[in-house]
């Protein structure tokens, strides 16, 4: 398993991660550099989490499929294979290989959910079913349905229904 050499979890959903947080987790998880981000992009990256959150927050299969079709629709362009900066052959559906962060983080990630949804057939994810929680997680389809986007959330929600029943 691939660990993350950031120093902590970089979360686009709460909190204001600074530029050197996302370009650690970047690097950490693949990303070829040198990688410059800005404030401007990463509220550019806010904003495509929030609009990918749409997708996570779907109560059917159906609902999940058409957010990522109006995802598509709104920021992706023909799927091309491209070479860039010496990364080998990939697909991408964003409109250039240098362009915005935020339309890279989401068109990418809807493929990859699209992809998902249409391997399982049923949503890519969820949101986290902790009471003070609302972050998203992936349903990679490995072993039984996911309710909770850490163990550290599931948990939290079991104690806390265990710590009630016995005070009862």
């Amino acid at each position: 398993m691939k660990t993350c050499a950031c120093k902590r979890r970089v979360d686009l959903f709460r909190g204001t991660p600074t530029p050197t947080e996302v370009v650690a987790v970047l690097t950490a998880h693949g990303e070829p550099g040198p990688i410059e981000l800005t404030n401007a992009d990463l509220a550019q990256l806010r904003l495509a989490a929030q609009a990918l959150a749409t997708v996570f927050r779907a109560d059917s299969t159906a609902a999940a499929a058409e957010r990522l079709n109006e995802l598509f629709h709104a920021y992706a362009g023909p799927p091309r294979l491209t070479a860039h900066d010496n990364t080998g052959w990939h697909l991408h559906i964003d409109a250039e290989d240098d362009g915005p962060w935020g339309r890279w983080l989401l068109t990418s990630s809807a493929w990859a959910l699209a992809t998902l949804l249409a391997q399982h057939q049923t949503p890519p994810g969820g949101q986290c079913a902790a009471p003070d929680c609302e972050r998203p997680y992936v349903n990679a389809g490995n072993g039984g349905p996911r309710r909770f986007c850490s163990s550290k959330c599931a948990t939290r929600v079991r104690v806390a229904n265990h710590r009630r029943r016995a005070s009862s």
